[in-house]
């Protein structure tokens, strides 16, 4: 009886599997600071593969060649963006549906959740840092639901450090439910808000953080490139930044065709968007009942 409450518990459900990952301090931590770190979850054959997969895209959109580790920053100077980079190769399908990191979205917007883009934040040396902002957006109302909407995971492809424009975040103001101040967004070297922590990480490691917390990155002041890996996510009724559902290539589709996870992550369940074909009532009747689902 116990077992079968549980399977149909989705907080339990998703609090056992936590458990079996061993997440479980990380889970307090989310709770407590709004953000934790998570070490080597990408293999050096996964880091590799990614790498090479976003330097093609930079190289076939700049037409120039990079070299990640001497940029001077006269090609490449500060931050690009990279969007939708999922369908560029499969590494990505797998780095999406890593376990521990979609463990932790998955309790903090539920199982029915969304990703809402996947992309690089491809910096070279000078620039302007990223200030300090929570990712619900100018859009929504404050003060925010300590519900988180949306949330973020951040996956380290280069060394993390703040000369090498490493990310920033700071503890505790997903419990602020509001954006930053204009005096508190800055991360330069003369007025960085003093609460805002380096992630020091290593290729491999990654941050995942609830959608009130705030973040940035520092401007990068050494030679070489810093790249990531970054993906985000949304509650099933939240608007997502890019579009899949019916988008979506036959080879990807063909390549998950047994994993339902997959496919509600890129709204293979979204009942919403319809034309003159009207709601599907079906898709309607598996929305979400609660926080969990």
């Amino acid at each position: 009886m116990a077992q079968a409450q549980m399977q149909s518990d989705p907080l339990q459900r998703i609090l056992s599997n936590i458990r079996e990952l061993g997440l479980n301090d990380n889970l307090v931590e989310l709770e407590t600071i709004g953000y934790t770190t998570i070490k080597a979850v990408l293999s050096e054959e996964q880091i590799e593969r990614a790498q090479e997969a976003i330097l093609s895209r930079v190289e076939s959109t700049s037409g120039r060649k990079v070299d990640i580790d001497r940029e001077s920053g006269e090609a490449i100077r500060g931050m690009t963006y990279l969007p939708y980079l999922l369908y560029d190769d499969p590494v990505f399908e797998e780095i999406l549906m890593q376990q521990r990191p979609l463990a932790l979205i998955t309790y903090l917007l539920g199982e029915s959740c969304l990703l809402s883009s996947l992309g690089c934040h491809f910096k070279g040396p000078g620039g302007n840092p990223l200030v300090l902002h929570s990712d619900n957006g100018n859009g929504m109302p404050v003060p925010f639901s300590p519900i988180s909407q949306v949330a973020n995971v951040n996956y380290a492809l280069t060394p993390y450090s703040r000369e090498a424009g490493a990310l920033a975040l700071v503890a505790g103001s997903h419990k602020l439910a509001r954006q930053p101040r204009p005096e508190e967004m800055l991360l330069g070297d003369d007025n960085a808000n003093p609460s805002a922590n380096c992630m020091d990480l290593s290729p491999g490691d990654t941050v995942v953080w609830h959608g009130n917390t705030w973040h940035g990155s520092f401007a990068r002041q050494i030679p070489g490139i810093r790249m990531n890996l970054a993906v985000y996510f949304s509650r099933q009724y939240v608007q997502t930044q890019e579009r899949h559902g019916d988008t979506v290539p036959e080879d990807v589709l063909l390549r998950h065709a047994d994993d339902d996870r997959f496919k509600t992550l890129l709204g293979a369940k979204q009942p919403y968007g319809w034309q003159l074909e009207g709601p599907d009532y079906a898709l309607m009747a598996r929305n979400p009942r609660g926080l969990y689902d």
